[in-house]
């Protein structure tokens, strides 16, 4: 019921701790099955002194506007393009609707279709209900990548796009990203790549050495990328990436906003009032951390996997699904509903919906939380 009276500041706050004491934190090295991660104090500080800002009415906040502009430069740039056109925008949901609206404008087909792997993430459920276009499966290999042969096998005159994923939701894998952007190119059609966990991974990643396939710019076939600055770019929650090859993608999808201060405003995005602080917190945490410092991150997060999936293999009856490819780690066990159940009661952030549990090696991370993560694995499969 709404109240009559208002509180305190000190009444409502203790409420606030009270109602929210059953959470998890990130801090707690207890989650160890989310995406997502405590944002680095810079980037908090960031949004809490631009927290006013809307991205939705440039007029008004013209400087952010320019920041945001410079963001998608600079992130255009990691994914090996010149120039890039997009925006900051709630997260990789909305960054794959956009990506999907932008292919199904420009081809102007009247039964659309769109090829994705199974391993895609289920934003494109969402996308396809809202846009009314047919969602046609790819098979995986055995090695969890989509079968490029079966794409191939399944474009028709309907089709408007492929999606390669680059970090799969579940496993971490990386698509043959090439090898989809020569389908691409050979059959006329744009490429998106769902890079919104591997986007802040991959490339450095490949410049500490790992063999990971490419699946940016670099490869003409590639059309649009996903990337979430709130994951491994540690900015507070919501900041997505979608970023366009061609200026034309971006057009496709806008619609005029005449009512703005800035006059004749055309706006891409699904959300009109926007946090223009998300975009300003990406912007400082480029600036600040720079390519070496997100590579030392990475390096860490990549290590750890490797030293986690090590362990886990000396654990009987636990199995890895498939040796990590980037920072996550996924393994199965007789009985898993069993051990997941067990797991929860002691206090762990893990999720066995998909037939394996999950660990993604995040910032907030630790040796020592997955050392005494470890050891209850070892009693809950025991038990």
């Amino acid at each position: 019921m709404f109240p009559k009276k208002g509180a305190s500041e000190e009444e409502v706050l203790a409420e606030l701790e009270e109602k929210t004491s059953e959470d998890l934190t990130f801090d707690s090295g207890r989650i160890l099955g989310s995406m997502c991660t405590h944002p680095h104090p810079f980037a908090a500080e960031v949004v809490r002194r631009y927290i006013d800002r809307n991205l939705g009415d440039p007029g008004l906040h013209v400087g952010s506007q320019w920041v945001e502009r410079e963001v998608i430069a600079m992130l255009s740039s990691l994914l090996g393009l010149e120039r890039g056109y997009g925006n900051i925008v709630s997260g990789g949901t909305e960054a794959n609707i956009l990506a999907v609206r932008a292919f199904r404008n420009l081809a102007d087909v009247e039964n659309p279709e769109l090829i994705l792997p199974r391993s895609a993430h289920f934003s494109f459920l969402k996308a396809s209900e809202m846009l009314k276009v047919r969602l046609v499966w790819a098979d995986l290999r055995e090695d969890y990548s989509v079968d490029v042969k079966d794409v191939e096998a399944k474009i028709t005159d309907n089709t408007i796009g492929i999606v390669g994923i680059a970090g799969t939701t579940g496993l971490g894998v990386v698509d043959d990203i090439p090898a989809l952007s020569d389908l691409a190119l050979d059959y006329g059609l744009p490429l998106h790549v769902d890079a919104a966990f591997g986007g802040f991974v991959i490339p450095f990643a490949k410049a500490l050495g790992y063999d990971i396939p490419d699946f940016d710019f670099r490869l003409r076939g590639v059309k649009s990328i996903t990337i979430d600055p709130h994951k491994m770019g540690m900015v507070p929650i919501p900041a997505g990436g979608i970023i366009f090859r061609e200026k034309r993608f971006l057009e496709a999808i806008s619609v005029p906003a005449p009512y703005l201060a800035g006059g004749k405003v055309w706006q891409a995005t699904i959300t009109g009032t926007r946090p223009g602080a998300q975009a300003l917190a990406v912007w400082a945490m480029i600036k600040h951390l720079g390519f070496e410092g997100y590579a030392e991150i990475v390096k860490r997060a990549m290590e750890l996997s490797r030293w986690f999936a090590g362990e886990l293999k000396r654990i009987p009856g636990v199995h890895l699904i498939r040796e990590p490819v980037l920072n996550i780690v996924s393994f199965g066990a007789k009985n898993l509903e069993e051990v997941e159940e067990e797991l929860k009661k002691r206090g762990w952030g893990v999720s066995a919906h998909r037939g394996y549990i999950r660990i993604v090696m995040m910032p907030h991370v630790r040796r020592e939380h997955l050392e005494a993560f470890l050891m209850d694995l070892r009693e809950a499969v025991r038990a």
